[in-house]
């Protein structure tokens, strides 16, 4: 008899019924910028190129068009209430604003996007909802999109490659303070735990950091760590020590690797020859 009550509820439950929700379909970019319908055209098939002449990107699906490979994640800048969550750590900062009607909820959160190559972006979004939010920070991430330098300026080792930053740099955003200093290869990412995700995506494999502040207040962190890696492109660097920094700026460039040949390859073309002859 039980089991018939509980296969009666399942039948009359109408959560049961109800249809599954059909995907809808993604709508076909139209672009509405030069820059857009270059990239579209053709025009403009490499990051380097929009970089190089310094213009400015204002569509996001400009980023993924030229960069189908695009990671991204959300950091942890926000932190939750109540008697059983408090004091953990979420991706959505909540906030409150007092009004006649009651208390008006806002949700902001931060994204990272990177190619783990030497491309990497941030952006915050905020929204009444937590969707919209999410969405933003995604696009403005995409939107602030820029190239870093990596190399291996550490001292400890001879190998230069790039594993880790050419020289040591450092970023600030209120009151902290971020200094980001070359590590040889193994060392890992010795920096704090959302700063770490911002590095990954960057390419970045061994670092060390030393932070001064309210390292506790994440945004100034984030802000400090983006201060930081935008400042390596701004140091002027002689032609002569490029090379012993093992500097690259953006992805590594394709390097012209030997043609291996087999030697049934090697014989038809011997064969080849011999006939012209």
């Amino acid at each position: 008899m039980a089991d018939e009550k509980q296969q009666k509820r399942k039948r009359d439950d109408p959560r049961k019924q109800r249809k599954p929700r059909e995907e809808k379909p993604v709508a076909a970019w139209v672009p509405t910028t030069l820059l857009g319908k270059q990239v579209q055209e053709g025009l403009v098939i490499n990051l380097d190129q929009i970089f190089d002449t310094n213009q400015n990107v204002l569509e996001s699906e400009i980023i993924d068009h030229l960069v189908p490979g695009l990671e991204e994640d959300l950091l942890l800048i926000g932190q939750a209430k109540g008697k059983f969550g408090g004091g953990q750590r979420r991706i959505f900062r909540q906030t409150q604003k007092k009004t006649k009607e009651g208390n008006s909820i806002s949700f902001m959160t931060c994204a990272v996007v990177g190619n783990k190559n030497g491309y990497i972006g941030m952006g915050l979004g905020k929204s009444k909802e937590t969707v919209p939010a999410r969405d933003k920070a995604k696009r403005k991430a995409r939107l602030n999109l820029m190239r870093i330098r990596r190399g291996c300026g550490s001292w400890e080792t001879d190998v230069r490659e790039p594993n880790s930053i050419p020289f040591a740099v450092e970023g600030r955003c209120g009151s902290v303070r971020i200094k980001l200093i070359p590590a040889p290869r193994g060392t890992g990412l010795r920096v704090e735990k959302e700063c770490a995700k911002i590095l990954t995506l960057a390419g970045i494999k061994d670092i060390r950091s030393k932070t001064k502040g309210q390292t506790k207040t994440k945004l100034n962190m984030i802000y400090a760590l983006m201060d930081a890696l935008k400042k390596l492109s701004e140091v002027k660097v002689k032609p002569e020590d490029t090379s012993k920094l093992g500097l690259i700026e953006g992805k590594l460039k394709e390097t012209n690797m030997p043609i291996i040949q087999t030697a049934e390859e090697i014989k038809a073309e011997e064969t080849e020859i011999n006939v012209e002859a």
